[in-house]
């Protein structure tokens, strides 16, 4: 690590005499606040912006205010707007071929458009742009009408990608069906997962919580994959045996809507919290005594490494990829068990005081100060490449 380190700060410095940073064209399908978006914005922040810039071409109209948007303003970051992504229409294959004949000043794109990146790529290729990154950030898709186009287009993505990432082996093998890719660790900022006293009270306090409650926490959108149907039977299990046990659910989504009445058709309203977006999911976190993480599938998900980092114990489907493991208390259960069996992982910390710890963490590969480094020394490299 330390080699990487010294390397890195060499080719930054060598790399001052550049008047004007290098710009990277990040492609992405919104800036809302996700688990993606958040992994790019950690990297973001951190990155040294007066050696590498990111710029964003979005798949949303401009009307369309999403939650990054002005952060990445103000960090200097431009936001280009595309129609929704089409594949079979002529005017949004013309509309990308504009785009980047208009702007030859971008020598490095990095695609974060899982399967579909190959439509991205390919127009990019035959446009001259001669650094294409290809980011996997998942290990599955959904099983729905667009899932056999997104197999076919998945197939090509090596065909039109100079170089291969992804967030994790699970994920990376899936997407590319090689282990000739780099992983790019979803880091986040470990230090502001630090147990606090203060604030574990303070955040308890907002939402009218008791010391002596129990705090299942679960962050994520509101969607199928993220199954919090399942967390909801889990809890309502849960709930009818023991007292004082309480459930945060922290995000939105497009299945938001229908959580909510399942929790009103359950007669949890006085149990359940939604707390919906946050910006300071590191101080929700500390307010919380278990996390859980019910997911269909997954790559590495943030909000999971932010749990470990935060040293809360973890309970995981068995369809959450081991990549995520940074802590001993990373307990996986299968779908398929009983009720039972999750009630029985979620409880066994029931009576363990938060002070105390849950175990070692291996935190270090996910560290935004050490990978960004790394990030930005590739940029680096493909330019002067060139």
């Amino acid at each position: 690590m330390s080699v990487i380190i010294i390397l890195c700060d060499y080719v930054l410095r060598e790399g001052s005499s550049v008047d004007q940073p290098i710009r990277v064209l990040q492609v992405v399908t919104h800036m809302n606040r996700g688990g993606l978006e958040t992994m790019i914005m950690n990297y973001y922040r951190q990155i040294d912006r007066e050696k590498v810039q990111f710029d964003f071409l979005t798949h949303r109209p401009e009307s369309e205010k999403k939650d990054y948007n002005d952060e990445i303003l103000a960090l200097g970051g431009r936001i280009f707007h595309l129609p929704k992504l089409n594949p079979f229409s002529p005017f949004y294959l013309k509309q990308v071929h504009l785009f980047f004949r208009n702007h030859p000043e971008y020598k490095i794109i990095h695609v974060h458009l899982d399967c579909m990146s190959s439509v991205i790529l390919k127009i990019a290729e035959m446009e001259g742009v001669p650094v294409r990154i290809a980011h996997s950030h998942s290990s599955n898709q959904d099983k729905n009408l667009k899932y056999l186009l997104k197999v076919i287009y998945k197939q090509s993505i090596k065909k039109y990608a100079t170089h291969l990432f992804a967030c994790g082996e699970t994920a990376g093998k899936w997407m590319f069906g090689t282990d000739n890719f780099q992983i790019i660790s979803n880091a986040i900022n470990t230090k502001d997962y630090t147990f606090n006293v203060k604030e574990r009270k303070h955040i308890r306090d907002e939402f009218h919580l008791k010391m002596d409650d129990y705090v299942i926490g679960h962050v994520g959108r509101f969607s199928v994959v993220k199954n919090q149907t399942f967390l909801l039977n889990v809890f309502e299990y849960i709930s009818k045996t023991h007292q004082n046990v309480k459930l945060i659910l922290v995000g939105e989504g497009t299945e938001f809507l229908h959580i909510k009445k399942l929790v009103q058709k359950k007669g949890l309203e006085e149990a359940v919290i939604f707390t919906g977006l946050r910006k300071d999911v590191n101080k929700l976190m500390q307010a919380m005594d278990v996390f859980v993480f019910p997911s269909l599938y997954e790559g590495v998900p943030v909000a999971l490494i932010e749990a470990q980092a935060a040293n809360l114990p973890c309970i995981v489907s068995d369809k959450v990829s081991c990549d995520s493991k940074i802590s001993l208390d990373f307990n996986q259960v299968e779908l398929k068990a009983p009720l039972s069996c999750w009630e029985d992982a979620i409880m066994k910390y029931k009576n363990k005081n938060r002070l105390e710890g849950y175990g070692d963490i291996d935190i270090h590969n996910y560290d935004i100060n050490d990978c960004a480094i790394k990030l930005q020394y590739f940029y680096i490299q493909g330019y002067k490449n060139l």
